[in-house]
């Protein structure tokens, strides 16, 4: 043990004194939290009130259109089309809207100038208030009102609860699936990217000839082993690292930038469109226009994501997220640890990584496919308890809700997994590590299984 826990030692420091792993974990953070903020940064840029000049001979929107926040009209009357536009060009203005002489009942030919592109916010919100003036004047034709139709609508929503023994709590699939595929993510690209650094480092001692003077000292499977632990150590500092760096770099990147984390009229705007949406109202629905853009509604839709997210058993779900996330890693660390000491070069080692890697890649797909959409169904069942595919399923499952006896039981199988495998990968590695000029195949790893050494 004390010869597993130097071989750890040497590979964490080696590694976490590299410069490549100093630059990653420095600059990942902030890379992060420049594109966490840079959207919100050019929302504010480009969230400044805009100014639409309108002329209009049909006479029916005359002192029709209000300004809002960001959003202000300007009307020209008694001009012609051509007068508006020399007078427009000389403005600032953002846009002239020409309303051409019609009537209710057919109402078109409206065209809207600009200097450079319309922005695609600026001519919806256009068409939207139009349609909605139009419809209130066919309403008044037509001896109806308005406001009694608005009454008339419903506005249904249903709030999801879960019933279990420890009682009633709420559930929101959107952020619950979430939870899930962020942690599932995760573990994915990090099996990846440090089982291939356990791999490369295996040949790279191998064909240095490192390892010969290295197991005069300590057994192959104590090498195999401290190198696995010690990589994966490296793995968690660096993540740990990335959450602790990337919370501060957000906070320096938006008080550097002034992004408030209030939000801008155009998120609201959007705010307000999908929580009219969830009410049951299409978004081009003109009722839903009738108001600025959603203060109200972008207020209640933050308070639902954040009682979603206290429904949510964050104890229960980092504590599984570290488990597969670390039980994943040395599940197919000591497999990538034994493809590299059965080859001789990295071009060697396709052959290899297919069937290893096949597993991991199903479960990344069914976990978007089947087991988002029935957590609880046989599949998900079936592939949270194979070791294999379990720390991908089962993590995207745990948010949802998994009883106490699958979670255990999966986590038992993983640690069975990982010893099994890792006794396989140790009879390869005691062989393949000596093993120098020689294709292998999969018929003579099967002999190495059974070698005496």
């Amino acid at each position: 043990m004390h010869k597993i826990w130097l071989i750890i030692q040497r590979e964490y420091l080696t590694r976490v004194r590299k410069k490549s792993f100093i630059i990653m974990t420095l600059l990942t953070p902030l890379l992060l939290a420049t594109f966490m903020i840079l959207p919100g940064l050019l929302i504010n840029m480009s969230g400044e009130e805009e100014t639409v000049m309108v002329l209009d001979e049909s006479g029916l929107f005359e002192n029709k259109l209000e300004s809002r926040k960001d959003l202000a009209f300007i009307p020209l009357p008694d001009l012609t089309l051509d007068q508006a536009k020399t007078i427009y060009q000389e403005t600032d203005n953002t846009a002239l809207l020409y309303i051409p002489k019609m009537s209710i009942e057919d109402p078109k030919g409206f065209v809207v100038y600009g200097k450079k592109n319309i922005s695609i916010q600026t001519q919806v919100s256009l068409e939207n208030m139009l349609e909605k003036e139009i419809e209130n004047q066919r309403y008044l034709a037509s001896g109806l009102d308005r406001q009694t139709l608005d009454k008339i609508k419903a506005d249904v929503k249903i709030t999801a609860v879960n019933l279990s023994n420890e009682g009633e709590k709420g559930n929101n699939a959107i952020i619950t699936s979430i939870a899930g595929i962020v942690g599932a993510v995760i573990i994915y690209f990090f099996i990846f990217l440090y089982g291939v650094q356990i791999m490369r480092g295996v040949i790279e001692e191998k064909t240095n000839r490192i390892v010969e003077v290295m197991i005069s000292s300590v057994k192959p499977f104590q090498l195999m082993m401290g190198k696995i632990v010690g990589i994966a150590a490296v793995g968690l500092t660096q993540f740990l690292l990335w959450v602790i760096l990337s919370f501060f770099a957000v906070t320096a990147v938006s008080a550097a930038f002034g992004v408030d984390a209030a939000p801008s009229p155009a998120a609201q705007y959007a705010a307000g469109q999908m929580a009219a949406q969830g009410g049951g109202l299409e978004a081009d629905d003109p009722s839903a226009m009738a108001n600025e853009p959603g203060e109200d509604e972008f207020a209640n839709t933050i308070s639902d994501v954040k009682q979603s997210f206290a429904s949510l058993n964050i104890g229960l779900i980092f504590f599984s997220f570290l488990f597969y996330f670390l039980g994943g890693y040395l599940l197919y660390g000591s497999l990538f640890g034994a493809i590299g000491a059965a080859v001789d070069n990295e071009t060697d080692t396709q052959q290899f990584m297919m069937p290893i890697t096949i597993p991991l890649v199903i479960a990344f797909i069914m976990s978007y496919s089947i087991v988002l959409k029935n957590p609880d169904g046989p599949v998900a069942f079936w592939m949270s308890m194979i070791p294999l595919t379990s720390p991908i399923v089962m993590m995207v499952r745990v948010p949802f809700g998994v009883p106490a006896w699958e979670l255990l039981l999966s986590m038992g199988l993983l640690v069975a997994g990982f010893i099994f495998t890792t006794w396989i990968a140790s009879r390869i590695y005691r062989v393949g590590i000596l093993m120098y000029g020689k294709k292998v195949n999969y018929k003579e790893l099967s002999k190495w299984l059974f070698y005496r050494v």
